[in-house]
């Protein structure tokens, strides 16, 4: 008698969702919203670049204050990289929205 072999045990059993690219392809092609309009943090996702931040000991320790209040309040685990994805989606929303007039403009007289 002979065992299952691992593609049988280990098979998937529901048929998985759409990769996100071709639901953007879709909504495009339907005339759906422009991308940049609906900025929203990637979340719990496989990311395919890496940027290195560089900050003072005073932000990363506002940003781990951040972290542990969201974990306190919340009960919402978020690491430091989910963390500081949402402020940069937050930010380029705020930018495609207000344009001259948003927070990030502010950048450009420093």
């Amino acid at each position: 008698m002979s065992m299952p072999a691992a593609e049988d045990l280990f098979r998937p059993t529901a048929v998985p969702d759409p990769p996100e690219e071709v639901e953007a392809e879709v909504a495009a092609s339907r005339g759906g919203p422009d991308q940049r309009g609906d900025r929203a943090p990637s979340g719990r996702v496989k990311h395919d670049e890496k940027m290195t931040v560089y900050i003072t000991t005073e932000e990363l320790l506002d940003l781990e204050h951040a972290r542990l209040t969201l974990r306190r309040t919340l009960g919402t685990a978020v690491d430091r990289g989910r963390l500081v994805r949402a402020a940069v989606a937050l930010a380029l929303a705020d930018l495609e929205e207000n344009g001259e007039h948003s927070a990030g403009a502010a950048l450009t007289q420093a």
